[in-house]
């Protein structure tokens, strides 16, 4: 973009913008696909044409129409982009959304606006423009909500029930109810337009009267969603947390926090739990958690990092240890993190299982294109096992790798990449 500006009165607003509007158009004019690696570069672009309208247009009325524009060239900029990475949409409802924002609590002509925002969701296919109702409420009036609610809702009635472009109209005003912290209102509309059957519409109905401070008809909401219900358990356990809070019950706000601290024990599940029964029984419950996971024998994860990110080393070395046959590569995610954590604690044979897992896993598959990650393994437990003197029933590192050579001596493009080099390190000796 050029720094150039056109010379203009500066005290004509209807005239700022000339140099934004000529970008936007030039964007428009453009058929040029915008490949992924590209997306970044072309947000920044976008992003820099949005900062130049800020600065160049301070009448909001004016600033206002000109986001819009922004706004509805959504099809010649997302239309034509991989946007896979989300760049270029945030720059829509993230940027796009707050400078409109900025504008329209200045602006003085709230019944324009709120026509200009009407008009903009007649569209929305890149489901971008409904971010300028975001903050709605704060600029403008509540009785013109009200009325732009009633406009939204009368185009959802124009559609049969069901129809996906009719909940999008009723979408718009629960947006705008929620914001009013009108939580009968948008029960209304919820009912009228999906349902308040399913969980989903439980828990957002429940969490509106939370919101407008009617926690008791919250909780009537909250509890229709039953506790063996795992579908949003999580979403379900946070907003009785914050009933529970706010009623001061503190039982059942001890019971719920330990509730989601076991389904899924971590550091800050931990930190949030003590927040609620006391940072003074830290030690009581690591000590008690890890006699309950030691004592469990199934294999989790989880309750693996958990002992690890607490300091119980030992444990988590004779959790896993005693657990080693359950070890399972495919889950790659969750081991690879696990034994570098066991690596750099040189807790050398957990670490050392948990990687012929995960090599057993690669060689199983037989796909060349991750023998690489195969191959970095193989390596590290070619230095692992120098330092293992005590292999504790399990088998030798030599005897770990003759048996893979026997199962799977065939796959040569493994080999070959594994010999190659010098200096490897082979069961603690030097090729």
């Amino acid at each position: 973009m050029t720094d150039a500006r056109p010379n203009r009165h500066p005290h004509d607003p209807t005239d700022g913008g000339t140099l934004f509007k000529s970008h936007l158009t030039a964007i428009k004019r453009s058929r040029r696909f915008i490949r992924w690696g590209e997306s970044a570069a072309f947000a920044r672009d976008l992003s820099a044409l949005l900062a130049e309208l800020n600065a160049d247009v301070t009448d909001p009325r004016r600033g206002c129409d000109l986001v819009a524009a922004f706004f509805r060239a959504d099809r010649a900029t997302l239309g034509r982009c991989d946007d896979s990475s989300g760049h270029v949409g945030d720059v829509f409802r993230l940027e796009a959304a707050g400078l409109f924002a900025a504008y329209a609590r200045r602006c003085p002509d709230k019944e324009w606006l709120a026509d200009l925002v009407f008009e903009l969701n007649r569209e929305d296919d890149f489901g971008v423009r409904d971010h300028v109702l975001g903050s709605a409420a704060e600029y403008l009036p509540e009785p013109i909500v009200r009325d732009l609610i009633r406009r939204f809702l009368a185009v959802a009635r124009q559609y049969p029930s069901g129809d996906f472009t009719g909940h999008h109209w009723s979408g718009l005003a629960e947006t705008l109810a929620e914001q009013l912290r009108d939580a009968p209102l948008f029960e209304q509309i919820r009912r009228a337009s999906w349902g308040v059957s399913s969980v989903g519409s439980r828990l957002d109905v429940g969490r509106v009267y939370l919101e407008a401070g009617d926690v008791h008809a919250a909780l009537s909401w909250f509890e229709q969603v039953s506790l063996s219900e795992h579908f949003m358990q999580d979403e379900r356990d946070a907003l009785l947390l914050a009933a529970f809070t706010q009623l001061g019950d503190q039982p059942r706000r001890e019971d719920v926090a330990w509730r989601i601290f076991r389904r899924a024990r971590g550091k800050l599940e931990l930190a949030s739990l003590l927040a609620v029964i006391g940072q003074d029984q830290q030690a009581a419950v690591i000590a008690a958690e890890t006699a309950t996971i030691l004592a469990t024998p199934d294999l989790s994860y989880t309750d693996a990092a958990f002992l690890i990110d607490v300091g119980r080393l030992d444990d988590a070395e004779r959790y896993l240890l005693d657990r080693a046959a359950l070890l399972d590569g495919d889950y790659y995610d969750r081991l690879v993190p696990l034994a570098e954590a066991m690596e750099a604690c040189r807790r050398p044979l957990p670490a050392s299982l948990m990687y012929r897992a995960l090599l057993d896993a690669i060689l199983r598959r037989a796909r060349s294109t991750i023998y690489g990650h195969g191959v970095r393994y193989l390596r590290k437990l070619d230095l692992l096992a120098t330092t293992i003197t005590d292999w504790q029933g399990q088998p030798s590192h030599e005897a770990y790798l003759a048996a893979i050579r026997v199962a799977h001596g065939r796959k040569s493009s493994f080999w070959g990449r594994y010999g190659e080099g010098a200096g490897l390190l082979r069961g603690g000796k030097r090729l």
